[in-house]
């Protein structure tokens, strides 16, 4: 089989061909600038091939309903000329090909748990902490959907005492999302994070916060495997600041060795690196042709 993948993200769109196993046969990178400018770009490299399925994990937040007259579409981004934007429907239009469709983190999600850090698993949590903060999940073999997809990375934290940063969220302000970005970090600290590598305070600051988030995930889904990626999970730093605040804010209550003895091997980077979410589209691309009858 010959599958299109599209990872949608805000600042570039990853395109590539591969196959039912995840393997990547071609890719290309696209700025995502407006879509009369990005779509063309992407169709036109599609067009080189003969797709049996395509699969596309796209920023949000999306509408997953499939029963919805505007399923598919880009909802209520702030990426401007993408408000509302029918991605799914494009993309149909021009391919006559079964086309499966989730978020970006959710398709990340669905890599790791079939070929990455969490193969053989049947659940895992896929987080990602760059230019937004979104996580994923595969609960029970199946991506987690219901109402809408999750927004994981809008929840509410506890502000640190000491953090008189106000967030940069434009819905929620100090949302984790609003505080623990990576603009964010560079608004509060007046440095890129890939520039404050050896400033301590930051990382123990960033690790409060995206703890606090972990517990609150481990509570309510209770996942066999956390994959924290994206440009923040780069800093190796973080991990064990994580792994040591996770177990402080549980304090103990979930009593397993996952999350007391053997965190670090529970709390991890992604078995894919930065390929998670293109290889994860592919394999929605797989599903989306097995279930074409």
């Amino acid at each position: 089989m010959l599958y299109g993948a599209i990872e949608a993200g805000g600042t570039k769109f990853v395109c590539a061909v591969g196959d039912e196993k995840g393997n990547l046969i071609e890719r290309i990178q696209i700025p995502t600038t407006v879509p009369d400018e990005t779509m063309p770009e992407v169709i036109r490299f599609f067009s080189e091939y003969q797709l049996d399925a395509m699969g596309i994990g796209s920023f949000g937040p999306i509408n997953v309903d499939t029963t919805s007259p505007t399923y598919g579409n880009i909802t209520t981004t702030p990426k401007p000329g993408w408000k509302d934007y029918p991605l799914l429907q494009t993309i149909k239009e021009e391919f006559e090909v079964p086309v499966g469709f989730h978020t970006d983190v959710n398709a990340a999600a669905l890599g790791e748990s079939k070929v990455g850090a969490a193969a053989g698993l049947d659940s895992c949590l896929y987080i990602t902490v760059g230019t937004g903060i979104g996580a994923g999940a595969v609960v029970g073999g199946r991506l987690l959907q219901g109402l809408s997809h999750p927004e994981m990375g809008h929840i509410a934290i506890r502000k640190h005492p000491d953090d008189l940063y106000k967030g940069r969220c434009p819905y929620h302000h100090d949302c984790l999302e609003g505080l623990a970005s990576g603009p964010a970090i560079e608004e509060r600290w007046g440095k890129p994070a890939s520039n404050l590598a050896d400033r301590d305070e930051v990382w123990e600051l960033e690790a409060y916060y995206i703890a606090q988030a972990i517990a609150q995930y481990i509570l309510i889904l209770s996942p066999q495997k956390i994959i924290l990626g994206g440009g923040v999970s780069k800093q190796e730093q973080i991990f064990p600041l994580i792994h040591n605040q996770v177990k402080k804010v549980l304090n103990g209550y979930v009593s397993l060795p996952e999350l007391e003895t053997k965190v670090a091997d529970y709390i991890v980077k992604p078995g894919l690196g930065d390929d998670a979410g293109i290889i994860g589209s592919l394999l929605l691309a797989d599903l989306a042709y097995q279930q074409k009858g």
